[in-house]
């Protein structure tokens, strides 16, 4: 929860309201909760894709909350005109409003993961696109037109949730290389600020300008994406992540298994092995 209040800090600048979905709780303490964020629970959701999902995931908390997006975005657009969903580990830096905007005439927007794509060298970051997917899930926008494909989003996590290269899918992620395809309207944005994360460093390569950060040499820093896999990549000297641990010690003063957590375990760090050498042989 102490990621969702400094995102709902990193909100407040820009009039922005943060709604969380709660998967584990019928409560919550809401003590130190930053004005700007408000709270929903499995007992509002009235969809009946999601009431599918919520039997079929309810003993697995990851499978039930990515698969549970669509059908939050759904009921928030009952209410709203425009919604934007991210994952609980972003944080924003600088206005992101033209988002929004976008939506005024697009139905949904997709961030690229912006992996390396290089035929000749490193090809394994190039068939990564291909294994986990084009767009990153911890970023979906819509408006009140893509009600189609979130309903058929839901339905296909309704179906598989679950890592399988052999059938193509990967999780909940996966699904969105289909939503250009199924949703004429939608729009891939093609700002390089927006998620900015470890796995996509070289080509939104961080830049500090006379004291502004860029990304690319040109974009504005719009959001970073803190997963674990970014945690162990970025300076721990750099602005980014300085202001971000600020941000979160202000509602957590032990930080350990953020650390903890971005370290590489046993498994991880033999799927780092395996994959560098696949890289070397690739090149």
């Amino acid at each position: 929860m102490y990621k969702c209040y400094a995102l709902a800090d990193s909100l407040q600048a820009y009039d922005a309201h943060l709604s969380v979905l709660i998967v584990d709780a019928d409560t919550v303490d809401k003590t130190n909760a930053p004005k700007n964020v408000s709270f929903s629970f499995l007992r509002d959701i009235d969809n009946e894709t999601g009431l599918k999902l919520i039997k079929k995931y309810k003993n697995h908390k990851d499978k039930l909350r990515w698969s549970l997006k669509s059908i939050f975005l759904l009921h928030l657009l009952k209410q709203k005109q425009q919604v934007i969903y991210v994952d609980n580990d972003i944080f924003f830096f600088n206005d992101f409003k033209f988002l929004f905007k976008l939506l005024k005439t697009h139905t949904v927007l997709l961030t690229p993961h912006h992996y390396k794509y290089n035929p000749e060298k490193e090809q394994n970051w190039l068939e990564a696109n291909f294994r986990v997917g084009l767009y990153n899930a911890g970023f979906v926008g819509v408006n009140q037109n893509a009600e189609k494909v979130l309903e058929w989003w839901a339905k296909a996590c309704l179906y598989r949730c679950e890592k399988n290269y052999f059938r193509g899918l990967f999780d909940d992620q996966k699904y969105l290389d289909l939503f250009p395809i199924i949703e004429e309207n939608t729009h891939i944005v093609r700002h390089k600020g927006c998620n900015v994360a470890g796995w996509n460093s070289e080509i939104n390569k961080i830049d500090i300008v006379n004291g502004k950060i860029l990304i690319a040499n040109t974009f504005s820093l719009i959001f970073y994406h803190f997963n674990d896999y970014s945690l162990q990549m970025i300076d721990k000297e750099s602005p980014i992540f300085k202001n971000y641990i600020t941000a979160l010690k202000k509602y957590k003063s032990d930080l350990g298994n953020l650390y903890k957590n971005a370290n590489l375990t046993l498994l991880d760090s033999i799927k780092l092995k395996i994959w560098n050498i696949l890289n070397r042989l690739n090149k």
